[in-house]
Order: C-alpha cells, then sequence, then structure tokens
C-alpha cells in the first residue's frame, strides 16, 4: 500500500544474550520493523508471549518523531514524557539509533529517535 522498502528489520534473536534469552518459537518475531513514508516512518513490532498477556496498552500505534540531532531528540523527549511514563529513556538503541520510548501525561505513546547515519552525522 505505502510502497518503498524496509529499512531496518530487527529480530528478536538478533538481540539475544545472556541478559536477554529468546525461545525458538519467538526468535523470528520482530522487533522492530521500519518502513519509511515520505519524510516519516512506519514503525511496527511483535508481542512476544515471554511478555505477557497482549492488551490494548501494549498494542496501540504509536507517534514517531525522528530528531534532526540528538539535543533535539533530548529536547523533545523532555518535554513530552514529563507526568507520563516512560518504557526506555533516551539511550543508544540495539539497532544503532539514539532512542526512547515512552506515554505522555495523556496516555499518547511516543518514540523519539535520532539516526545519526541516516542524517549524516555518524
Amino acid at each position: 500500500m505505502f510502497g518503498g522498502e524496509f529499512t531496518s528489520i530487527v529480530r528478536f534473536k538478533d538481540l539475544e544474550n545472556s541478559e536477554f534469552p529468546v525461545s525458538d518459537d519467538e526468535a523470528d518475531k520482530i522487533m522492530r520493523i521500519v518502513l519509511p513514508i515520505g519524510g516519516n516512518v512506519l514503525i511496527a513490532n511483535d508481542v512476544p508471549e515471554s511478555m505477557g498477556r497482549v492488551n490494548e496498552d501494549e498494542n496501540r500505534s504509536k507517534i514517531a518523531v525522528a530528531a534532526e540531532s540528538q539535543a533535539e531528540a533530548d529536547k523533545i523527549f523532555a518535554g513530552l514524557s514529563v507526568g507520563g511514563a516512560v518504557e526506555m529513556p533516551m539511550s543508544e538503541s540495539p539497532w544503532g539509533t539514539y532512542f526512547a520510548m515512552f506515554r505522555d501525561k495523556f496516555g499518547i505513546e511516543w518514540t523519539v529517535e535520532f539516526d545519526p547515519i541516516r542524517d549524516g552525522q555518524a
């Protein structure tokens, strides 16, 4: 429908280590998949059974913001996450970007990300 090609596909098995074991039946599930759409991206993931029962709060759409710098990502995160619940604070992600995920004080889910490679700053 949107056309284009996925720029990132990370499976749970790609992140497996001694602190994050992955069962054989969940190894090929998607941790993160990214499809560029114009100047934005569509991001999706599976929720493995090992993470517990899936409910509306874990299976909703998120608003993804692509920052132009690490400083801008920090500023956006600091402003939008106040009074909310942070799932992943701003830090280096397993897929090589500077990333955060949270729910704001109104219950809206967000990701904020800076990709130094995409933006030519790596």
